[in-house]
């Protein structure tokens, strides 16, 4: 099932495919979450259901060296602001999703700290913020007494939690839209440790732990295999816990329910029951890691309980309970938008209608991640900027601009939180703002989530990769302007290019880090896929009007700007293409999909556009099946770089995406392999992945997923459709692929008319999120 099927539970986001061997995503399958077997969620395999030659235009064209292709097709422009075209969490960016915030560790030492656990130790610090944060504004939920069935049950159950009649749960409750909250005053920020004396990642589980997990786990008749990972979740203690409670095995990362129930029984035996409550707990968890990644913070609890029974958990609303009174989950009710003339009232009379409100539950750390990014960007968004300029040399800077940049130089004189939405030429104009800030004395710098992005923003600033930093490296401390004496980013403004790529966790943990008086500048394409992780920050702040937004006209150029704009706004019309700048090559099924897709990077594009084959980027729906990035990968490293993979697979001169931690992707090579691990060269950084992540962080990297892809451009790209991807399409899918090219574009078709259709009617699917009511300005009280 994929992105278009919009009416697809999100507590089952992450089903599993027939015969996929692995589970399906929400645009498809081609999020790649872990599965049991170490492999991720992939894409139903492909068929030979694709035949036919019929172009994505339907236009006559040729293909390079007379390929027999027809030329492409569409204008460009962006979605309409917090629109649901800006996508959807497909593919999750990794090469297989590693221990949460776990990336490899690097270093032999540990004063050499790896990426991932300077961010680690970032994040430690501010989580431990928010959590004291959290906990001062916690309260009980005062509304919805009018509430009846399900949600009234719970909300009984969750007050007597509060009152001590079963263990605490902290529950979150908002009887009406969090207000904007005004500036408030500085608190004290603690220090980040200095990346030398951050503490190292702790190290693995011990061996004899791992074997006594191992043992219960043969017991109960699942794979061994699981045992590393299942023995440092658990910590210490574990083989105690998964005796006690064989269903914790459903935490693990790629367990399915079925599959916890199968261990149970056979640990259990007699003893195992559908309604124990130990059960009913795990699958609520579950269901919800699940929803998270589908790109949901929350999920109403009526989809959560319908999604329950479906799991057969006789008393869903006991297993809800349950998981809330163990504070497994977060419960919290949200007023709702009401039209008519009782808006606007906050106390009603005896009998009168309450605001309508919904029930939604989630994980803590997604609940107070998004309390948490609410209260930064109000800050922001409430707060006068301390440093800068006097108000006549921003005009100034203002006036040497042209266009939206003058209007964006403008706006940020004046305001703490700026949206500026764009195609690809329009980050033009925040670079010229971050060179104009720079000019009028303010400590200015550039973010972007990925290291793709930040290449690309880094080579439209005057001081090139100097001036741009990744997100994580900014929060890390280990590039940009560091932390000051209490702990913010010591900075006046920061420009994050790509923030439809931001999910919750990374913008509050962004968020909090800003000190007051600071300047954050937002900018983005609303069009194109959103977050791999939970939440749609940035479409959810277009659509909470906040702060101003400023909208670039700026035209990406030539056929391929004419082609992408015209997905944006859901039409795939013929374009000329005079240079071959777009072409179509129709395929019969996957097979000839993979052999033409191969020609292509090997001779086709290399001989007709000169851009080599090291430059040129495969792109496809999924990791899995007959036409998945694995496939595409192992024919294309048989041609361009054979040999026996003698580690892991790898052979020096592989082409590689290295995933350090969820979410993030790194394209390198590789350059060696021995005892200390794979070494690779990213980006010109030297890279060691010892031999124990390599399974997980690395995969072969010619072909990627497009979430993989987002934040990059290449000079050349071939997006591979096979015929079976029609589930996987979507306008937000189709325009991020499309817009990776630069030069050229080949489209490898066998979906036939599902590429058009995909853009005319298939947007991205909604993400259930709290962010635009925790953003929502006060309902004022009648007199």
């Amino acid at each position: 099932m994929g992105a278009g099927e919009p009416d697809r539970d999100p507590a089952e986001g992450a089903e599993a495919a027939p015969g996929s061997g692995g589970s399906e995503a929400p645009e498809g399958g081609e999020a790649e979450g872990p599965a049991a077997g170490g492999e991720g969620r992939e894409a139903a395999p492909v068929g030979d259901e694709g035949a036919g030659r019929r172009s994505a235009a339907g236009g006559p064209g040729t293909a390079p060296d007379g390929g027999g292709a027809a030329t492409g097709d569409g204008r460009r422009d962006t979605a309409p602001e917090g629109d649901e075209g800006a996508g959807q969490r497909s593919e999750a960016d990794g090469p297989g999703t590693a221990p949460e915030g776990g990336g490899a560790a690097s270093g032999d030492e540990a004063a050499q700290v790896s990426e991932a656990e300077a961010e680690l130790a970032a994040q430690r610090v501010e989580r431990e913020r928010i959590a004291r944060r959290r906990a001062e504004r916690q309260g009980p939920i005062d509304s919805g007494g009018k509430l009846s069935g399900g949600a009234a049950d719970l909300l009984a159950a969750v007050r007597a939690v509060e009152g001590g009649a079963k263990p605490p749960a902290t529950v979150m409750g908002d009887p009406a839209p969090a207000p904007r909250r005004p500036a408030p005053e500085p608190e004290h920020r603690p220090r980040p440790v200095a990346a030398a004396q951050q503490p190292a990642v702790p190290a693995g589980p011990a061996p004899e732990a791992v074997r006594a997990v191992s043992g219960v786990l043969a017991e109960g008749g699942a794979p061994e295999a699981l045992a590393p990972q299942t023995a440092a979740l658990l910590g210490e203690g574990a083989e105690e816990a998964l005796r006690a409670d064989p269903w914790l095995l459903l935490r693990v990362a790629g367990v399915r329910p079925e599959q916890a129930d199968s261990f149970a029984r056979a640990l259990l035996g007699a003893e195992c029951r559908p309604d124990d409550e130990r059960r009913g707990r795990a699958v609520t968890v579950w269901l919800l890691e699940q929803a998270a990644l589908s790109g949901h913070t929350a999920l109403e609890l009526p989809r959560l309980t319908e999604a329950l029974e479906r799991r057969g958990v006789p008393e869903p609303g006991s297993a809800v309970q349950g998981t809330l009174a163990e504070g497994e989950a977060l419960a919290f009710q949200d007023a709702l938008e009401e039209r008519g003339e009782t808006r606007g009232r906050s106390g009603q009379e005896d009998g009168e209608e309450e605001r309508p409100v919904r029930v939604l539950v989630g994980l803590e750390r997604y609940a107070l991640a998004e309390e948490s990014l609410a209260d930064g960007l109000a800050r922001l968004a409430n707060s006068v900027p301390e440093r800068g300029a006097p108000a006549a040399d921003w005009e100034a800077s203002a006036g040497a601009a042209q266009g939206a940049g003058a209007d964006l130089i403008r706006a940020v004189a004046g305001h703490g939180l700026v949206l500026h939405t764009g195609g690809e030429a329009s980050l033009a104009e925040p670079a010229a703002l971050l060179g104009a800030a720079r000019a009028l004395g303010l400590r200015a710098w550039a973010a972007a989530p990925g290291p793709l992005g930040r290449d690309r923003f880094a080579t439209l600033l005057a001081g090139g990769a100097a001036d741009a930093v990744t997100v994580a490296d900014l929060l890390a401390g280990t590039e940009g302007p560091g932390r000051d004496a209490d702990g913010a980013l010591d900075l006046d403004l920061l420009v994050v290019a790509d923030a439809p790529q931001l999910d919750v966790e990374t913008g509050a943990l962004l968020a909090e880090s800003l000190p007051d008086g600071a300047r954050l500048v937002l900018a983005g394409d609303p069009a194109v896929l959103w977050s791999a992780g939970p939440g749609r920050v940035f479409a959810d702040l277009l659509a909470a009007r906040i702060c101003p937004q400023i909208a670039s006209r700026r035209p990406d150029p030539g056929p391929l700007g004419e082609l992408v704009s015209g997905v944006g706004i859901g039409e795939l019309a013929q374009v000329e293409a005079p240079g071959k700048e777009v072409v179509i090559v129709p395929v019969r099924d996957a097979g000839e999909a993979v052999h033409r897709t191969v020609q292509l990077v090997a001779e086709s594009v290399p001989r007709a556009f000169g851009v080599p084959a090291e430059e040129t980027l495969v792109i496809t729906p999924g990791h899995g099946g007959a036409a998945g990035t694995r496939a595409l990968n192992a024919a294309l490293k048989e041609r361009l770089n054979p040999g026996p993979g003698r580690f892991g697979g790898f052979d020096p001169g592989d082409r590689v995406a290295h995933s350090p931690a969820p979410g993030r992707v790194r394209p390198g090579r590789v350059t060696a392999a021995d005892a200390d691990g794979l070494h690779l060269s990213c980006a010109g950084t030297e890279v060691v992945v010892p031999r124990e992540q390599v399974e997980q962080t690395v995969r072969h990297g010619w072909a990627l997923t497009a979430h993989q892809a987002a934040g990059g451009r290449w000079p050349a790209v071939v997006v591979v459709l096979p015929g079976d991807a029609a589930g996987a399409l979507s306008r937000p899918w189709v325009y991020t692929a499309f817009g990776r090219a630069a030069r050229h574009l080949s489209v490898v078709q066998g979906a036939e008319q599902a590429l058009p259709r995909a853009v005319a009617e298939v947007p991205a699917a909604p993400r259930t999120t709290r962010l635009p009511v925790l953003l929502a300005p006060p309902v004022a009280e009648e007199g």
